[in-house]
């Protein structure tokens, strides 16, 4: 095949010894290719700012509830909460501990109990029974997996009427089980475990493990509840952050003050502030306490999420 002219060209070039340098763009040219549009600049500022403003919008009641901690009945009611003159936050906790005898305290251990208890108990039974509709085979096994996800439409507010008149009759009203008992049924906490489930208990291992004589609640505790610990968190923060800062069902069930959540009882307080101002800081600085438990919850358990999360990305 005859060569082109290009190629004759080029290999004349060559022959005769040509070593002219190759022709490069300007430099200037060159960098505005090399920089981002400006559309590309503005998009990803607007996206920042969006995010900084969502963030102070998210942390601000936080920062008014720390800074209005520190404020007496007068500063409160001056409406400078937001500053940290006359900084009083000693006074506050101290007349919070000694009011009525330290109630608060003791509604902060109902809160723990009923959350840490309650969320706790919960979390098992939705694993237990997540890993059951994942595991096992019976008879109309996913229409009661469908009844049980009708039951995540159902609003707990709508249920606190005939839970009491079941406590009623059982005789639980006014009692602590009278608000354990009903938050151990989690439909959501059953569908996110079946779908753990799923995803991190390999069929292989549970075979393994009756092929070596294991019993079913061995398998279970010995193998699944370990693998699905990420979901287990999962379901226990979403019912400790549920039950922590539940209020409908307590506000039925109980009557006497020594069995109230945090809650309740800061509602009681609130609800006495028209009539005397002095409970304003007592209800502030209680409700600033009230937070530390989900926050040391959240950063505490974080851990698990990320090995949830990273789970299975390498072989």
């Amino acid at each position: 095949m005859a060569p082109t002219s290009t190629a004759r060209t080029a290999a004349a070039a060559h022959a005769s010894g040509d070593r002219s340098p190759v022709r490069r763009l300007p430099r200037g040219i060159v960098r505005a290719a090399a920089r981002p549009p400006r559309s590309r600049l503005l998009s990803k500022a607007a996206v920042n700012g969006t995010l900084v403003l969502a963030t102070l919008y998210t942390l601000f009641p936080l920062v008014w509830l720390l800074t209005a901690a520190t404020k007496d009945a007068g500063g409160l009611l001056a409406g400078d909460a937001l500053s940290f003159d006359g900084f009083d936050l000693g006074g506050n906790l101290t007349r919070l501990a000694s009011y009525n005898d330290g109630i608060y305290f003791r509604w902060y251990a109902n809160s723990l109990l009923y959350a840490g208890g309650g969320a706790a108990l919960s979390a098992f039974v939705s694993v237990a029974a997540g890993y059951a509709f994942d595991t096992f085979e019976f008879p109309g096994k996913e229409r009661l997996f469908g009844i049980v996800l009708l039951g995540v439409l159902v609003p707990t507010t709508a249920l606190a009427l005939p839970l009491y008149l079941l406590a009623a009759k059982s005789g639980l009203v006014n009692t602590y089980w009278a608000v354990l008992i009903p938050v151990l049924a989690h439909p959501f906490g059953v569908y996110l475990a079946r779908v753990f489930s799923a995803g991190y208990i390999p069929g292989e291992a549970v075979e393994a493990a009756r092929m070596d004589g294991a019993s079913e609640l061995r398998i279970f505790w010995s193998i699944g509840l370990r693998m699905v610990m990420p979901g287990f968190v999962t379901i226990f923060l979403f019912q400790f952050t549920a039950i922590w800062n539940n209020f409908f069902l307590p506000l039925v069930m109980l009557s006497d003050q020594h069995l109230f959540p945090l809650s309740l009882g800061l509602y009681a307080w609130n609800s006495n502030t028209r009539a005397e101002p002095s409970y304003y800081p007592l209800v502030v600085t209680g409700s600033l306490l009230a937070v530390i438990p989900l926050i040391v919850a959240f950063v505490a358990l974080q851990r698990h999420w990320k090995a949830g999360l990273t789970a299975g990305s390498v072989r």
